[in-house]
């Protein structure tokens, strides 16, 4: 009887276990995502304004930018057509890897 009571104990503790266990794995929206899973804030994401003159270079249009002397890619050359030869403010937000503007507006310049 003692073997009996034991055997079942021992069953019942496994059984706490093993659920305690699930609790703890339980679905990953029960818990809060761990730092590699947040989406890090990345200021170069942010729009920003860059002047200069829309140019050609190669069979591409590019931003010469005017104060920096800096040349950008454009990844709209429909917009960026219309404007080419002439000074402009482009908002657009840029890829620092390929210095990539992702134009989204471009309009003419102000200042000359």
């Amino acid at each position: 009887m003692k073997r009996m009571l034991t055997v079942i104990a021992m069953l019942g503790l496994t059984s706490f276990g093993l659920n305690l266990a699930a609790q703890q794995t339980a679905s990953p929206q029960s818990q809060p995502p761990d730092a590699s899973q947040q989406q890090p804030v990345d200021s170069q994401n942010s729009a920003q304004s860059f002047e200069g003159k829309i140019t050609k270079s190669g069979d591409k249009l590019v931003l010469q930018d005017a104060s920096s002397q800096a040349t950008y890619q454009l990844d709209d050359q429909d917009k960026a057509k219309q404007f080419k030869g002439q000074n402009v403010k482009i908002t657009a937000t840029m890829d620092p890897n390929t210095n990539l503007l992702h134009v989204v507006d471009i309009a003419p310049s102000e200042s000359k």
